[in-house]
Order: C-alpha cells, then sequence, then structure tokens
C-alpha cells in the first residue's frame, strides 16, 4: 500500500478533464482511505505547503494584537497546557514576577476580582486559568460579559499531530544550556530523543483507536516536562543509570497515572520497554525497522537534532508504533469518514417525521415488524430445563431468554407507536421522533440500545444479527445444549462462563476460586464437532484484530495485507483446578464484546466490554503481539 495512491494521474482522458477537486471525488469512491494524503496535497497546491506542516505556537504574534482593554484568550483542545509557553514568555518580556495567576473554580471569584483590581493599579499580567469551571465569576468581574469573546485576542491551541511536530514542540522549546549543564550530557541526549520518541508514540497511539488504546487518553506536555527533569536529575545524582526507577516513574507515576483500564497499562508499558532501554544509547540504534526514526550522533547541538528532526516524515508509518500496516487503512478510512461526516452535518436536514421520508420510515418499520419474532415463552423453558444443581447451563439459557424477550418487547412496543404516530393516531413525542430520525439514517434507536447487548452495527446488520442470536437460543431449546457454543450470541457472555466452571466445580466437589481455564485451539471446524466434550466447552464465533490464526501450525501470525479481521478458530475452554498461566509460548489475547473494546470501567480494573483473556500459541514475544493490539472480538461493526 502506497501513500502515492493519491498522485497517481486518472487513467485516459479524465486526467486533463478533471479539475483537482473533482479527483478527490473518484479518490473518495475507490480509495477513501487515502483521502487525507488526497487532500494534503490539494491543500498544499491551493494554499501552499506551509499549511500543512506544523506550526510552532508564537505567542509573541498574537501578544502584539493586545492591550490592557484586549486580553488574550486561550482556546484549549484536550491535552494542550498553554501554561508553560506563557511562562517562558514572560520571562522573555521580563514579566515573570509581575504576572499572577490563580485557576478559577468554587469559592475563586474574590481572589481573581482582588488580583485584577491589583494589576489593574501595578500594571502587572494576571492569568486564569479553568475559566469554563466558573462562569459566573465573570459576571461579577466587571468588564467580563459576553464582550470579552469580541473584544479578546484569541488564540486556539490544539496538541500537535504527528511524532514530528511533537519532536518539534518539544525541541524548539530546548536550549544547549539545558544539556550541557548534566554531568552525563551525551546519555542525556540519547535518552531524551527517546523518552520524546515515546511522548509523540503514546500521543499518537490513540489515532488508531482501540489497536493503539482501549481508551483515547490525553496525555500532555506537562507529563513529558516532569519526565524530562526526572531524567536529568537521575543522571546527574546515580553512577549507573537507573532505567528501572526511569520506566516506572513514566510508565506507572507520569504517564501510567492517567491509564485506567489495565490492557492498556499493560500496553504501554511494554511500548516504554523499546525508548527506556540500554539499547537506545548505541549510536546505530534504531526505533524502526526501517531506520527512519533512529539515534543521531550525540555530538550535535540543538539545531543538529531540529535539523535531523525536520527531515522526518509528516505522516507516521505504523511501524514506530510497532503496528501492522493495516492499521493505518483502519486510522485513514476513520478520519476521512469523521472529515466527510463534518461536511454531512453542514447540509439541511429533513425531519424523518413528514414528506417522503415518512413513507421511507414506516417501510422500514414495516421490514422489521415482519422480520422479529415473538417473545419466547420462558415458562415452557423452564419446564424443560428446570434449575439443576449439575447443570449451571439450564439457568444460564433462562436469563438469556429472559434478557432477550426484554429487548423483544421493547423493539414490538415501539414499532408499534412509531406507526400510530407516523399515521397521526398518537402525538409524536420526542422519543418517538429521535427514534424515526435513526431508522431514517440506518441507525439502531437509542431507547433499543438501552435495553439491548453491546453494538455498533448499523440497523440492518443488528437486525440480521439480532435474528441469529434468537435462532441460537430457538436451536438450544429445541435440540439440547449444542456441541459448540456460539459465544457471540449471549446476551452476557461471563454468565456462561460462570457456569461451566460451575459445572466442573459441582462434578469435582472442588472451590470454583481455584479454577481457571486451560485453552487449547481447535483444528476441527465447529460443524465438524458433534459432541460436548468431556469437561468445558467449545466455543465460537470469535474474530481476530492485528493477526490471524494459522491454521496449518497452529500459531498466531501476521495479518494478511488488508486483511483488517480474521475468524477465529475453535477453542475449547478446558477448566484446571490450581492452574498456572504458561510464562512464554503464548500471547495473553482480550477478548471483548465490539471492537472499541472501551466500555464503563468495572471494580475488576475491566471495561465492561472485556469477556476474559485467553493464550493463543504463538513463537513471537508476547511484547510484539501487545503492541500490534491483538484482541478477539466477538462481534465486527458490520
Amino acid at each position: 500500500m502506497c501513500a502515492c495512491v493519491s498522485r497517481e494521474p486518472v487513467p485516459g482522458e479524465w486526467n486533463t478533464q478533471l479539475d483537482s477537486f473533482q479527483k478527490l471525488l473518484i479518490l473518495r469512491c475507490l480509495r477513501a482511505d487515502r483521502m487525507t494524503h488526497g487532500l494534503q496535497d490539494f491543500v498544499a497546491a491551493h494554499l501552499g505547503q506551509r499549511f500543512i506542516e506544523p506550526q510552532a505556537s508564537d505567542l509573541s504574534v498574537v501578544f502584539k494584537e493586545s492591550s490592557p482593554s484586549t486580553p488574550l484568550i486561550f482556546v484549549l483542545s484536550p491535552g494542550t497546557d498553554p501554561a508553560a509557553d506563557l511562562y517562558k514568555f514572560a520571562d522573555v518580556m521580563k514579566f515573570s514576577k509581575k504576572m499572577s495567576a490563580i485557576s478559577l473554580g468554587q469559592g475563586q471569584g474574590p481572589w481573581a476580582e482582588a488580583m485584577m483590581h491589583s494589576a489593574m493599579e501595578r500594571g502587572k499580567w494576571v492569568f486564569f486559568q479553568n475559566c469554563h469551571l466558573a462562569p459566573k465569576t465573570f459576571v461579577t468581574l466587571k468588564p467580563f460579559p459576553v464582550s470579552i469573546l469580541q473584544n479578546g485576542s484569541k488564540m486556539t491551541i490544539e496538541p500537535p499531530r504527528g511524532i514530528k511536530a511533537n519532536l518539534l514542540k518539544t525541541y524548539l522549546s530546548l536550549n544547549d544550556d539545558f544539556i550541557t549543564t548534566c554531568t552525563r550530557a551525551a546519555e542525556l541526549k540519547s535518552l531524551l530523543l527517546s523518552l520524546c520518541l515515546f511522548h509523540g508514540n503514546a500521543i499518537e497511539r490513540r489515532k488508531f483507536g482501540p489497536l493503539g488504546f482501549n481508551i483515547p487518553y490525553e496525555f500532555t506536555d506537562g507529563d513529558l516536562r516532569i519526565c524530562i527533569s526526572q531524567l536529568k536529575m537521575f543522571l546527574d545524582e546515580y553512577q549507573d543509570i537507573p532505567y528501572k526507577v526511569l520506566k516506572y516513574t513514566a510508565g506507572e507515576i507520569n504517564y501510567g497515572g492517567r491509564v485506567t483500564d489495565d490492557w492498556d497499562r499493560r500496553c504501554i508499558l511494554n511500548v516504554l520497554e523499546d525508548f527506556y532501554c540500554p539499547a537506545v544509547l548505541g549510536a546505530d540504534y534504531a526505533y524502526s525497522a526501517s531506520g527512519v526514526y533512529r539515534q543521531i550522533d550525540t555530538e550535535l547541538d540543538i539545531k543538529g537534532y531540529l535539523a535531523y528532526i525536520r527531515g522526518l516524515p509528516i505522516n507516521d508509518t505504523p511501524e514506530i508504533f510497532g503496528l501492522h500496516d493495516n492499521a493505518n487503512i483502519s486510522f485513514a478510512q476513520n478520519e476521512a469518514f469523521a472529515l466527510l461526516g463534518a461536511v454531512v452535518q453542514l447540509q439541511p436536514k429533513a425531519a424523518a417525521s413528514g414528506g417522503k421520508a415518512r413513507e421511507e420510515v414506516l417501510c422500514i418499520v414495516a421490514g422489521i415488524v415482519e422480520k422479529v419474532p415473538l417473545p419466547i415463552s420462558v415458562q415452557e423453558v423452564m419446564t424443560k430445563y428446570p434449575v439443576q444443581y449439575e447443570e449451571s447451563m439450564n439457568t444460564v439459557l433462562i436469563q438469556e431468554v429472559i434478557r432477550y424477550n426484554r429487548l423483544l418487547v421493547v423493539i414490538s412496543q415501539s414499532l408499534s407507536d412509531i406507526v400510530k404516530a407516523l399515521k397521526g393516531l398518537v402525538v409524536m413525542s420526542s422519543e418517538l421522533e429521535l427514534m424515526a430520525n435513526s431508522l431514517f439514517i440506518n441507525k439502531v434507536p437509542d431507547m433499543w440500545q438501552a435495553k439491548a447487548y453491546p453494538s455498533l452495527k448499523p440497523l440492518a446488520s443488528w437486525v440480521s444479527d439480532l435474528l441469529q442470536r434468537i435462532k441460537f437460543l430457538h436451536g438450544w431449546i429445541s435440540d439440547g445444549v449444542p456441541p459448540v457454543f456460539w459465544i457471540s450470541g449471549f446476551f452476557f457472555p461471563q454468565a456462561f462462563l460462570t457456569g461451566t466452571l460451575q459445572n466442573f466445580a459441582r462434578r469435582s466437589v472442588v472451590s470454583i476460586d481455584t479454577i481457571g481455564f486451560d485453552f487449547r485451539v481447535m483444528r476441527e471446524s465447529a460443524s465438524a464437532l458433534k459432541e460436548r466434550p468431556e469437561m468445558g466447552c467449545y466455543i465460537h464465533g470469535l474474530f481476530l484484530e492485528g493477526a490471524r490464526w494459522d491454521a496449518k501450525v497452529g500459531l498466531l501470525t501476521e495479518s494478511r495485507p488488508k486483511e483488517l479481521y480474521t475468524e477465529m478458530a475453535v477453542i475449547w475452554m478446558v477448566p484446571e483446578p490450581n492452574r498456572k498461566p504458561p510464562t512464554s509460548g503464548v500471547y495473553i489475547c482480550p477478548i471483548y464484546k465490539t471492537l472499541t473494546r472501551a466500555g464503563t470501567l468495572s471494580t475488576t480494573g475491566h471495561s465492561t466490554n472485556y469477556v476474559i483473556a485467553v493464550e493463543l500459541p504463538t513463537h513471537t514475544t508476547q511484547r510484539y503481539w501487545i503492541k500490534q493490539g491483538v484482541a478477539l472480538i466477538c462481534a465486527l461493526d458490520y
């Protein structure tokens, strides 16, 4: 996959007949993942190269537009903080001792007002932080009503995009004195570059979505600054470089303090291993296979490092993140669709409850009503599968039927109400209006999602998936406990796994707390397995993201180009008392319900989207797959 696809000429005479914007339309149809590159070329050609290059913020420019009656207003984006730049600018202007700062919030109004009056009398600067937390404060601070936004000189602060931009921002703020005052300047230069690359890596992994981190953390320049200060301090104080201490302070405290998901913590600590290790002191150490990101001669000064940084590519390749090239496809598509979605939002909207849209919604409703089955009789299921001490799966089945019935009732009732509302028989409530709009754009209504299992599918696919889930339950009810369980079909898969452990615990007369799962990937397909195993259960229906399963050799292996998801083989989950997990030869792979992977954080430290972790055999190190973001997914988004 080459980035230059967006620059390829259009075949035949179309290359001369179409203008650059029309060529972008063709690119959108054929290669949406290359839209970003195409738009960059478009902007550079029409506005200039500097509009796509990272620009460092310059307070001196915007300061010239300010005055005592024209304040500077910083409009921030997540992950940005102009405080350090402002303090540095105050030093340059000889105002560091004449600037007062206060973070607004509850009870800070009188202090802020007194600070402003003092500044007015003595000719000082006042820096109000977190103004959004205390909007009422500005009502009392005359002349600070809405007019401040009109009269103020506004400056938008956005985090730099890309590793190159992050490196530039950091090194432009450094000077040679900072390096030379360290007793071990050469080591500081090498580890500083390494640390800055890690900072850019941690920030930019967000753009890859769940492949990078389950939760998009807002790491800031403050995290990097404290790590740089600690790095210099430890180099001055310790005879041997304390890598263990450096990794702990950065991975567990400064950056890790923001990380709330256990799997993300595992990821960031493994990424940090590549940047804080003795090997980075080598003159020829490369952070990526291509050698684009590498160590450089420590004899160079800050200007030399800046020259190297300016030669780096604007668009990062996945290799620096330890990701597969396929990760760029997912990111590029999501970025293009987000951009185009913003454009669509600017278009005028027609209400789904009127005109032609109304007829389309009625047609959609009729199609769903025809497909969605009636609720399953819970009493009949309980009669056929009564609660038994020896078979916990009966209880699991009954609970699943109850959960799906609740959803089916909500769907049936809401569809009946929306038809009446569209025909004018009942009042169209705001809730029904939202439902009609959702149906019109092929989106699952919020009132259904509130009672449903996690899913990212559009409406049509969601309904088809629901029918498959109900079919799975009907098959279980009519034919008995299936030999292979479709784990993706469970409303609450954790209950099924607990039931499996409970069955083993009762048969073996052991405490369920002492039992864990052993995992064996089967060579047989789900259809070839006709009987349940003596112990545990067979599961299927999972998808691998970030890797693929090689059935021939029975190992986890690299994804094929442009193959984002692959079906996983049947897994035999074998309960085993007092089991000790293997320390090598496997990748501990988490299973998630949906591709977002993120959910509400539970008291266990795991997301509610998380199901369980399985062990997949591999000849590659576990760190390799962790950085690749490999996971098993119950349901895709289509």
